[in-house]
Order: C-alpha cells, then sequence, then structure tokens
C-alpha cells in the first residue's frame, strides 16, 4: 500500500472513532514518546469512547510528554492493561481541558485514578481530609483539591456517580477545602486563633449538599471569644464590664482568620484559584460586619432580616472550624426559617425575589441560560425552597436542604403530585448534568450553554448522546426546560385541586389546612372562599370540570401573580357559571394560548373590565382573537351603530343596542390596556406608556362619537323619520374634543344647528332642542350598560344659556360678549357626529378665536393667568391633597394644559402645528418649532401622560373615577402593577404607602415637582 493509501485509511479509521480533526490526531499519535502504542486498537477505541476524542489524545499526549522515559512507559503500560484506568483516565481527558492541564504539570497525579478501583466508592469528608492533608500553603492546596477532584469527575464521567452523588460530593470536597484553608490561617495566625472560637456556616448548594464544580462557596461566619480566653479574665478578676473588650478582641482575631482563609481559597496563583468565598448573604450583606457573635447574628434576625434571608437559611449547614458553635447557630436560626411564611410580606417578597432574577439576565443571554432562564434550574429550587417554607412549618419532614431530597418529601407528603414530582426530578437531574460537564470543560463558573458546535458535541455525548450529540441535546435541553416551566405552575397550584377533589385511592391530598396556608403564602386573602370557588369549578367527572381541572392551576398562578388573587378567581367562577354551557367558551381558554392568560389579567387587575365583562360574559372570545384586542375605528363603530339603530323598532331599543356596543368596546379597551400594562407570556408590556394613553383615549372618544352618533339617528328616527328640520351637529369639547378621553369621561359637547331649506327658524330651534333632550334621556336610561352623560356647560352663556344654537347666534355671542376662557375653550373643539359640513361651517367661524391674528395681548395673557391662580385656589376639593391631585393639583393636567393651551393661543397663528385639539400633539409641534426646549417638553409630556395613567388606573381598579390614588392597600397595589411596577412589588400594609408603593408616589411627586417648575418658568414667567 502507498503513503497515500495507508494515511487516508488511517484518517478513515480516526474519523470512524469520532475523531473531527484527523490531521491533528495523526500528528499527535506520531510523536515519538507515543511510538509504544501508536497503533494499539485498544487505545483508539478507548479514545473513541470518549466525548472528545481530539480533546482527550491532546491532553494524552501532554500528560505523556511531562513524564521521564521510564515512567512515560509505566503509564502507557497500565494504560493499555487496565481498563478501569484507561475509561476514567481518557474519560476525564475528554470532558475537562482544564484536569489536562493540570495533570501535564502534575503528571504523577494520573495514579490517584488507580486507587479508586471500587465502582461502589464514594468518599466523605473525611476521605477527602486525608487527600488534602499534606497542604500547607495556598499552591499545595489548590494542587491537593485539583487531586481530589480527579478522582471526583472520573466517578461523575464513568457513571459511578450519578449527578446527585456528584452534587455531594463536591459539597463535601468544598468542606474539606474549607477546613484545609482555615487550618491553614490558623497556622499562620497562632495568636488569632488562641483569641476566638471561629465557626464556618455554608449556605446556598454547599450547605444544601449539591455543589456544582465551580460556583461560589457561600458562608456566614460565626464568632465567640475562645474558652481559654474567658477563663483567663475570670481568674485575672475582671468584671462584667470587660466582657465587651474580651469579645471585640476576639471578633477582631476571628475577622482576620476568616478573611485569611477567603483569600486562601479565592484567590489566583500560578495553579490557578479554587473558588470564590462569599460571605456576602450575612446580615447587612457587605456592609455588615465580617464575623458576629451567636447573639448579635440572631438579634438581627429577629429585628431586621428580610424574607430572602431566611430562605437562605434553609440550607444552613456547620462545615467548618469550631463545629459545636456552627451547630449551636444553626440550631437558633432555624425556628425563624420556619416561621418566615408567616411575616406581613412574605409572599410579595418571594415574588420579588423570582422576577428580579429574571428581569437582570442580559436579554441576549436568556435563550442560553441554564440556571435562571425560564424553565431553567432556579424554578426548580425557587418552587421547591416555595413549599418548604409554606409547609416546613408544620412539617418537619420537608426540612432538607437538599433540592431532590425535599422534592421527594414534597411528594411522599402531597404538597406535589407524585407525578409531577418524578417528571421535575428527571428534568433537574438533566439540566443538573448539564450545568456540571459545561463548567467542567475549563472549571470555570458559567451557567451559560455553549453556542459553539464543537463544545455542544462534546457536551452532547458526556450525557450519553452519541447518534446526533448537538441535534439530541437541544431536543433534550429544550424538552426540559418546557417541562419545568410547565411544571413550575403546576408544582403550586395542582394540589390544591386535589384537595377538593375525589382522589384514587392511594393517592395523598394535601389538607385543608395545608391548601390554605399555601393559598395564603400565595396572596389569597380569604383561602376558604378560594378552596370553595375551586370545589365548584373543578368537582365531578363532566368534561367540562376536566378542562377546569386543566386550566386552574395556571390560571391559579396568573391571579397570584396580581394584586388581588381572591377577585380573579371570583371573577373567574361568575364568568364560568355564566359561561358554562357555552361550547366554544372553555375550549377558547384551552386551545388559544393567549386567551387563558388574558382573562386572568383582566379578571385580577380591579373592577371596571371584570363588571363590563359579567354584563355580557360572551365578550370573552375578544380575549381569543388575534386581533381582538385592537381598538375599532369610529367609521367602522359609527357603521355598526348606525346599522343596529336602523333595524331597532323604537328609540329606547335603538339606543339600549348603541350602549351595549359601548359596553363592549370599553371592555376591549380596558382589556388591551389592561394587558399592554402587564404584559403577558406571549406579548411583552407596552415600553410607551405614552403610547397606551394615546390608545385609550383615541378608542374612548371614537367610541363615544359613534354612540352620540347613534343616539342622534335614534332620537330623529322616533320623531321625523330619517330627515330632522334642521341641519344638526353635535361638537366635542374638552377631553372628548382633544380625544383625550377616560374610561369615565363625560362627553363635554356643544350643539349646532342651521334650519333647512323651507323651514322656519322656531320649528328648527323646537327641533333640535328636542333631539339634544331625547338623546340625553335615551343615553340615561337604567340599564346595566354604563351611562354616557352629556355635559354642555361649556356652551355660550353656560348653563343658564340655550343648549343649541344656529352659526348665526354663535357667531354673535363671540363677537359681543365671548370671555378669554371661552376663546381657550374651543382650542378643544372638534365635530364629533351629526351633519358634517355643519360641523366644518363651525370650525371655520371659531379658528379666528382661538389662533388669534398676532396672538395675544399682554393683557389677555394677564387674565389667562389670573384665571389659573383663581382655579388654583378655589377648585381643588376639599381635604385633597394639591400634590397628588391629578388633575388640578401641583403638576398635574391643568398644569400642562394650560402652559400648552397659552402657547397655541400665541403661536398657532403662525405655526399651522400648533392647530390641533390634541395636548401631547401640540407640546410636540411647540417643541419642533423652537418654542419651548426639548428638557422642557419631555417633562411636561411626562407629567401629562402619568397624571392620564393615574386616572386611568383609578377607573380600571376601583370601577369609579377619581383624581387622587386610592387609599386601601389592594386597590393601591393593583395601581402599582397598572402603572408598570411588577409583580409582587407591594402588599396591602397598615400604612397607605408601603414598599414599591411609596416609590410609585415618590416618582408620581417628583414627575409634577419638576412639570410644575417648568409650568412657572413658562406660564407665569415673561410674556
Amino acid at each position: 500500500m502507498t503513503v497515500q493509501g495507508r494515511r487516508s485509511s488511517t484518517f478513515t479509521r480516526l474519523l470512524r472513532h469520532g475523531f473531527t480533526d484527523p490531521s491533528a490526531a495523526e500528528y499527535l499519535l506520531a510523536v515519538p514518546e507515543m511510538a509504544s502504542v501508536r497503533g494499539d486498537s485498544v487505545l483508539l477505541d478507548a479514545l473513541g469512547a470518549t466525548a472528545d476524542p481530539d480533546l482527550a489524545l491532546r491532553g494524552l499526549v501532554r500528560l505523556v510528554e511531562a513524564h521521564e522515559s521510564d515512567d512515560r512507559q509505566v503509564l502507557l503500560d497500565t494504560l493499555i492493561a487496565a481498563k478501569p484506568l484507561r475509561d476514567r483516565l481518557l474519560g476525564v481527558l475528554g470532558v475537562s481541558e482544564a484536569l489536562g492541564d493540570h495533570l501535564a504539570r502534575h503528571p504523577a497525579d494520573w495514579r490517584v485514578l488507580v486507587t479508586y478501583e471500587s465502582a461502589d466508592l464514594h468518599p466523605g469528608v473525611a476521605e477527602f481530609e486525608a487527600g488534602l492533608a499534606e497542604a500547607h500553603d495556598v499552591d499545595t492546596l489548590r494542587i491537593a483539591y485539583r487531586r481530589c477532584l480527579l478522582s471526583l469527575a472520573a466517578r461523575d464521567v464513568c457513571g459511578t456517580a450519578d449527578v446527585a452523588q456528584t452534587a455531594s460530593e463536591l459539597a463535601d470536597l468544598a468542606t474539606a477545602t474549607l477546613r484545609a484553608a482555615l487550618a491553614v490561617a490558623r497556622t499562620s495566625a497562632p495568636e488569632d486563633a488562641a483569641l476566638c472560637r471561629l465557626a464556618v456556616v455554608a449556605l446556598g448548594k454547599c450547605g444544601g449538599q449539591e455543589l456544582n464544580y465551580v460556583s461560589d462557596v457561600d458562608v456566614i461566619f460565626v464568632g465567640e471569644p475562645a474558652h481559654t480566653l474567658v477563663h483567663d479574665h475570670h481568674m485575672a478578676g475582671e468584671d462584667a464590664g470587660d466582657t465587651p473588650k474580651t469579645e471585640a478582641k476576639a471578633l477582631q482575631a476571628a475577622t482576620r482568620l476568616a478573611a485569611h482563609m477567603m483569600r486562601i481559597c479565592s484567590e489566583t496563583t500560578a495553579e490557578g484559584t479554587i473558588w470564590p468565598v462569599d460571605a456576602n448573604l450575612r446580615p447587612e450583606g457587605r456592609n455588615g460586619p465580617l464575623v458576629r457573635t451567636l447573639s448579635s447574628h440572631l438579634a438581627y434576625y429577629q429585628r431586621w432580616a428580610k424574607t430572602w434571608e431566611f430562605q437562605a437559611l434553609l440550607k444552613a449547614r456547620a462545615v467548618a472550624g469550631d463545629l459545636a458553635l456552627g451547630r449551636d447557630y444553626v440550631d437558633a436560626v432555624s425556628p425563624m426559617v420556619w416561621q418566615a411564611a408567616d411575616r406581613e410580606n412574605f409572599v410579595p417578597d418571594v415574588q420579588k425575589m423570582r422576577r428580579r432574577v429574571v428581569d437582570n439576565i442580559p436579554v441576549g443571554q436568556v435563550d442560553r441560560e441554564l440556571k435562571l432562564g425560564p424553565g431553567g434550574l432556579r424554578d426548580v429550587e425557587f418552587a421547591v425552597q416555595l413549599l418548604q417554607l409554606v409547609h416546613g412549618r408544620s412539617d418537619a419532614s420537608l426540612r432538607s436542604g437538599t433540592t431532590l431530597v425535599a422534592l421527594r418529601a414534597l411528594a411522599a407528603g402531597g404538597y406535589v403530585g407524585r407525578t409531577d414530582a418524578a417528571q421535575l426530578d428527571e428534568a433537574y437531574r438533566f439540566l443538573r448534568s448539564m450545568e456540571h460537564h459545561i463548567q467542567l470543560f475549563r472549571l470555570r463558573r458559567t451557567h451559560l450553554v455553549p453556542d459553539d458546535e464543537a463544545d455542544l458535541r462534546r457536551l452532547g455525548r458526556t450525557l450519553g448522546l452519541r447518534t446526533e450529540p448537538v441535534g439530541e441535546l437541544n431536543r433534550a435541553w429544550k424538552r426540559h426546560a418546557s417541562m419545568v416551566r410547565r411544571l413550575h405552575e403546576k408544582l403550586f397550584y395542582r394540589p390544591l385541586l386535589d384537595a377538593v377533589a375525589q382522589l384514587a385511592p392511594g393517592e395523598i391530598r394535601l389538607s385543608t389546612k395545608a391548601a390554605g396556608q399555601r393559598l395564603e403564602a400565595l396572596g389569597y386573602a380569604d383561602p376558604v372562599s378560594a378552596l370553595r370557588h375551586l370545589e365548584a369549578l373543578s368537582s365531578g367527572v363532566s368534561r367540562k370540570a376536566a378542562i377546569q381541572r386543566t386550566l386552574l392551576p395556571v390560571l391559579l398562578g396568573w391571579f397570584a401573580d396580581s394584586a388581588d388573587p381572591d377577585a380573579g378567581l371570583l371573577g373567574f367562577r361568575k364568568v364560568s357559571d355564566a359561561l358554562g354551557k357555552t361550547p366554544w367558551y372553555l375550549r377558547l381558554l384551552r386551545d388559544e394560548g393567549a386567551a387563558a392568560e388574558n382573562l386572568a389579567r383582566v379578571l385580577s387587575a380591579g373592577r371596571l373590565a371584570p363588571d363590563l365583562l359579567l354584563r355580557a360574559p360572551e365578550a370573552v372570545a375578544i380575549l381569543g382573537d388575534p386581533n381582538g384586542l385592537r381598538p375599532r375605528g369610529r367609521d367602522h363603530l359609527e357603521q355598526e351603530v348606525l346599522a343596529a339603530v336602523g333595524r331597532a323598532e323604537t328609540a329606547e331599543i335603538a339606543v339600549a343596542v348603541t350602549r351595549g356596543v359601548r359596553r363592549r368596546e370599553l371592555f376591549r379597551t380596558a382589556a388591551a390596556d389592561i394587558i399592554g400594562s402587564y404584559g403577558t407570556e406571549e406579548s411583552p408590556a407596552e415600553e410607551d406608556p405614552g403610547a397606551l394613553v394615546d390608545r385609550v383615549g383615541n378608542a374612548v372618544t371614537d367610541l363615544n362619537s359613534a354612540t352620540l352618533s347613534g343616539a342622534l339617528r335614534a332620537a330623529v328616527r322616533r320623531t321625523w323619520g330619517d330627515t330632522l328640520p334642521a341641519r344638526f351637529a353635535v361638537i366635542g369639547m374638552g377631553r372628548f374634543g382633544g380625544h383625550e378621553q377616560g374610561y369615565g369621561s363625560d362627553a363635554d359637547v356643544l350643539f349646532v344647528y342651521e334650519p333647512r331649506e323651507g323651514v322656519s327658524d322656531q320649528e328648527a330651534s323646537r327641533a333640535a332642542s328636542t333631539v339634544v333632550s331625547e338623546m340625553r334621556r335615551l343615553l340615561q336610561l337604567p340599564t346595566s350598560d354604563p351611562p354616557l352623560m352629556i355635559d354642555a356647560d361649556l356652551r355660550p352663556e353656560g348653563k343658564t344659556g340655550p343648549l343649541v344654537r344656529t352659526l348665526a347666534s354663535y357667531a354673535a355671542y363671540y363677537r359681543r360678549w365671548s370671555l378669554g376662557w371661552e376663546s381657550q375653550a374651543l382650542l378643544r373643539a372638534e365635530p364629533m357626529a351629526g351633519d358634517v359640513e355643519l360641523g366644518r361651517d363651525f370650525i371655520e367661524l371659531i379658528d379666528p378665536l382661538r389662533y388669534p391674528d398676532n396672538g395675544l395681548s399682554d393683557a389677555a395673557v394677564r387674565e389667562i393667568r389670573r384665571l389659573k391662580a383663581r382655579m388654583e385656589s378655589e377648585r381643588l376639593p376639599r381635604g385633597a391633597d394639591p400634590n397628588l391631585h391629578t388633575k388640578l393639583g401641583r403638576g398635574g393636567l391643568s398644569d400642562v394644559e394650560w402652559t400648552v393651551q397659552l402657547i397655541q393661543m400665541q403661536h398657532a397663528w403662525e405655526v399651522p402645528g400648533l392647530r390641533t385639539t390634541r395636548t401631547r400633539e401640540a407640546l410636540a409641534a411647540a417643541h419642533t418649532a423652537g418654542l419651548i426646549c426639548e428638557e422642557h417638553a419631555h417633562i411636561l409630556d411626562e407629567a401629562w401622560v402619568l397624571a392620564t395613567r393615574v386616572r386611568n388606573g383609578v377607573m380600571l381598579v376601583r370601577g369609579r373615577a377619581g383624581d387622587t390614588f386610592p387609599s386601601d392597600g389592594r386597590e393601591l397595589a393593583a395601581m402599582g402593577r397598572y402603572l408598570g411596577y411588577g409583580p409582587g412589588s407591594m402588599a396591602p400594609g397598615p400604612t397607605p404607602y408601603n414598599g414599591h408603593t411609596g416609590d410609585m408616589i415618590d416618582d408620581y411627586l417628583r414627575t409634577t415637582r419638576r412639570a410644575r417648575a417648568v409650568m412657572d418658568e413658562l406660564f407665569y414667567g415673561a410674556v
């Protein structure tokens, strides 16, 4: 065979054994040191069986080259002869570049893999301590640690230890390492060692016996004076007043020892690092003392500790130093841990912790984040810990610091479904195996799944996926992550249904007390009623009950994510009762991904939207339509309303139908506003609050305009058929004309008419007046639909003037009697219903009044300022906080609108962009024209949008209009959710403003304070 033929054969052979770079492999096998095994099929087969044959061969060649010739041959001979060693050594070299580096620096350490011949041998702390016994400084400790890690990784890679055993061994090795590091520190400072007792308590994964290969080791230090020091002071006759001095001296010594121990483990040397020792979970975090006495720890936890600190203490375990002192610490804090669920803010605290973790993941890493991302390890750990805290109060069997042990205990006690627990156990083991082997490659702390093809291939093969490693790995990972996401919700809520259901023989149910505790922990204020609703919804063997049992675990989670879970569940029961026999209802919620979550958000966000929905529950279909939340335009709405009016037999029926359309569209708008503010899994929250405000303002204005058109047509048909004796138009004023209406806004209007040809002025006037009266009557008839109030008080002569006027009458009044405030009010005038041409004629009539040539005179400006100042002092309701009133308060709607309107009246004659009825459009035009700087425009716009959103939020939450923040705790919390302060960030408390509720109020005060300062400068400043 030619040289080329032999080379081709070698290439084929190497490829068949799994090498991805046969050229490099051939070169490595050809180095002189490998001569004795170059053609050995046993070696090639063993390399091919590793996760990464190329990496394993490179590591082996480096190890062989690091030996002298005699030792080299011993290694190679042993490697060929002993399969257990061959599997362990090559297995480790095929997964860990870092351990390959260690063996190249310390080639004799391969012999440690010969020691563990028994597959059943799993070392504990004592064995690891023996392996670290000769470490006397930083570098020798690192070398000994890596040597121990080498044997541990070999058991992992070869399958001798499963992922839970590996995590436990890693925690034991960390325990032995902390003890060795503390011994080195004590040896270097014997004086300090003699002065104090120092205990090292592990938290987190080390404390829970479930450590990763590379992870921060979370610890807390407890210090006390040494027994000998106390005895010496006593023998010296020192009184009790000297005790603090003794204690302080001991704590100083203990702090030096603790800091030295941390440096020994954390510092990077020529031998690398071990892992960081992190003491930031201690009382007061980084700002607190590194070491405290036991009594000081307890005083802090009793008075100041937050919920997350007790959650962290769940895994506390004494590991190093004075173990008796460490166990005293654990025994003392343990009762506090299991009482944490009784704390006032437990529910919002734990929700906030989870949300903060997810929100802090960089956007580009969410899809690769194995630990913290959706469906990641933290979801499992967080869920298990929350259930432990809730139910561990009364069930000591749940008090394990190890996630999988706790999960088994939860299933055994009926707190988690057995099938769910088994699936979650499988998913958690798979994800932890991925995490272990990602870290093992370079011994670096990371939780990101690699995106490099070679890294993914090695990872997949490590996990036993050999046919198509990358594709199989990605599919398995996504499947397990998806399962975790799904079970994460069901884990809390499915047992609640079992608690009120008939179970199969042998099944364990959650007790009523335990179910109530869980509901309370999840934010339900009335768990007894909640359980009653669950029973009513899910009991029985009907198909409807079966679907409800599928839906409710997820819905309960969405309700708990709101400020008022009880209201959400009650609303869902009412809707379900109303639509229970409708075949499409439950099918919609089950099959349309967004419908169920949208319904949950709407039902638990406040009173307005559920009230609108319950008056016509079939509107729930809107929530499942992909285009259902888009507002209908005015033309579309008018066409629907006028067609319905044309079919109605009476005016009352016509307007009832019209008001039904209005109710449906109000629900559509409110639902879109809530979902846009909260966001859902499929649709993130709208980031621009101004867009939400504009959407609501335009939608409600168009809806009310169509409603008036329908009422006008119905009133005309009642008496005159298709044609009124007068041309008639409705002019919108105020927020109506400005397209800025809220959910509870009245319709501010003016009415204008003109006699038709051949009709007398008297007859036309009488007809117009009759139409107005009939419209108002019809729109206020008592029905289940919300009324639309018509307010014509902005007409000439106010309440004492006629309701309707001709164009000529308006012209005469405005020419002779009009006041400055009336011209200002006309800035918002826009035709809304009726005769289009007449509406245009009215606008042509008033344009010279509202946009005067050459602007306003100095006297006119002074009069506007005087009126504004008078309004501020006289119109604010008694008892209202002037800083929090959204309309008339400091920096509120009135301040911004009067400032913008003054600019319009001064400059609209020369700046066409200012000729708009909309506040935000006029403000933007003023900035574009250079009449106001960008900073001032932004400040005013921000305040106006915020004040408008608060008013909208009050109506959504309370079901009635208001201009100030609610005082009820739950309502205030719901306002916070609506304004974007996140789930779980607030809870009812003894004071109106607490936690992030206070942040919300502070933000409002800061925003409006800045707006008032700008208003003072622009409005009350120089002309």
